[in-house]
């Protein structure tokens, strides 16, 4: 089987990750120096993923390996793609987003 990014989930645990450093789309947008924050918005939307540049630079703004930003798909994922306890923050966060 192939292995491919979930760029809807990635954008899931992206989201979160700032949500739990209570970090804007503006903030993201200004550390990184991106041109606007459509960049952002897209990644967290799961229309893009960020460039591997992007994605080290984030991993070091949220503190978070940059593995446990990207999500995979794969038969050995679990049914969010996520290992346990990284599925369990994103369920929670689904259930206080709701």
């Amino acid at each position: 089987m192939f292995l491919s990014i979930d760029s809807i989930l990635t954008g899931k645990m992206i989201k979160l990750c700032m949500s739990m450093r209570h970090l804007s789309v503006n903030d993201v947008k200004e550390a990184l120096s991106l041109d606007c924050p459509q960049s952002v918005y897209h990644w967290l939307n799961g229309q893009s993923l960020p460039t591997t540049d992007n994605l080290y630079a984030l991993s070091n703004l949220l503190r978070v390996p940059m593995d446990m930003l990207v999500v995979g798909r794969g038969k050995n994922h679990a049914k969010l793609g996520l290992p346990g306890r990284d599925q369990r923050l994103i369920l929670y966060y689904e259930l206080c987003s709701n």
